[in-house]
């Protein structure tokens, strides 16, 4: 029996397992990412793969380490650790957190839709948690101060309460299937006030451009816009089958007989659809765009382009981490 050869120290386990410049390897990549069983890890677990991950970057292969359990280890380092600081992430701010967290919330977004009250409480409850996601998957040399934070949070919950409520009442004489589709507005518009706010120092001071290999050439705005742009594109995305695909199950189903007799299970049934939704739309529209986002330098404002042009006169794109 031989020992199976040692693992080369040079696997990149610094970018995704999958060519990312495809949608199908970004997709393989998110489900990954937004797997909702690595938050039922030990903590112990979590050491260990940090251990191997850490190691393996330092140059050290465990014997025996084979590219499955190495890319294993990655993927659990990443689900927990934060990319640029390495600190272990606050446990619902996740990733892998967010297909539990918002299959409840949508859940009961929608199916608590018809008073004021719960129409305050679970956009209030909804905002809360992207506020918590969004701070913990912040773009690493861009901290966030407290008083960023509680502006963007406040401005977000005011925006998707106010929009929820407006069509709420502009909807009461129209048919009931409208009216569930209220939620899903007010996340829409929450989403384009939330996201910018939270990053509205990257809009004010750019974000780290780079050429092909990762040289910095200098920080845009322009690329922070259409970073933004589309996280927020990818955001809605990954709402919308959750929020209008049960709608209209649910609305056949309170017809029948069934729920009729049990309506304690509304609650739990939609809860269920929105959460077999989102196990496909969260990692499918993270996917949408590659997390290396790229751009002509012509498109770039005048200074930065002259600034490139005289560090890389040939240089036609250049990319940037559009962030979660």
């Amino acid at each position: 029996q031989t020992m199976p050869p040692s693992l080369p120290a040079t696997i990149n386990i610094r970018e995704p397992r999958w060519d990312q410049s495809t949608f199908q390897g970004r997709a393989k990549h998110f489900f990954m990412v937004t797997d909702p069983r690595n938050l039922l890890l030990s903590g112990a677990t979590l050491e260990e793969a940090r251990r191997v991950v850490e190691d393996y970057r330092a140059g050290t292969v465990p014997p025996g380490l084979t590219e499955d359990q190495l890319w294993r280890a990655k993927y659990i380092y990443d689900s927990a650790f934060h990319p640029d600081t390495g600190e272990k992430m606050i446990l619902i701010g996740r990733m892998s957190a967010q297909v539990p967290m918002n299959m409840t919330i949508t859940g009961c977004m929608l199916t608590f839709y018809r008073t004021t009250p719960a129409v305050l409480f679970w956009q209030w409850v909804n905002q809360s948690f992207n506020a918590i996601v969004n701070y913990t998957n912040r773009s690493g040399d861009a901290p966030i101060t407290p008083s960023q934070l509680g502006t963007a949070y406040v401005s977000a919950t005011t925006g998707a309460v106010v929009t929820a409520l407006g069509l709420k009442s502009l909807t009461k004489h129209l048919p009931a299937l409208i009216g569930r589709y209220v939620p899903f507005a007010a996340v829409a518009a929450a989403n384009c006030i939330n996201i910018p706010l939270m990053r509205q120092r990257e809009l004010k001071l750019g974000i780290p451009v780079t050429d092909e290999n990762g040289n910095r050439l200098g920080e845009s705005t322009a690329a922070a816009q259409k970073a933004i742009f589309q996280v927020v594109v990818s955001r809605i995305g990954m709402a919308a089958p959750a929020m209008a695909i049960p709608p209209v199950i649910m609305n056949v189903l309170e017809k029948r007989a069934f729920l009729k007799r049990y309506p304690y299970l509304n609650a739990p049934l939609q809860v269920g659809l929105v959460g077999l939704c989102l196990v496909f739309a969260t990692p499918l529209c993270c996917a949408l765009f590659p997390q290396k986002s790229s751009m002509p330098v012509s498109s770039l404002e005048p200074e930065v382009q002259a600034r490139i042009r005289e560090k890389q006169p040939g240089l036609e794109t250049v990319y940037f981490n559009k962030g979660l």
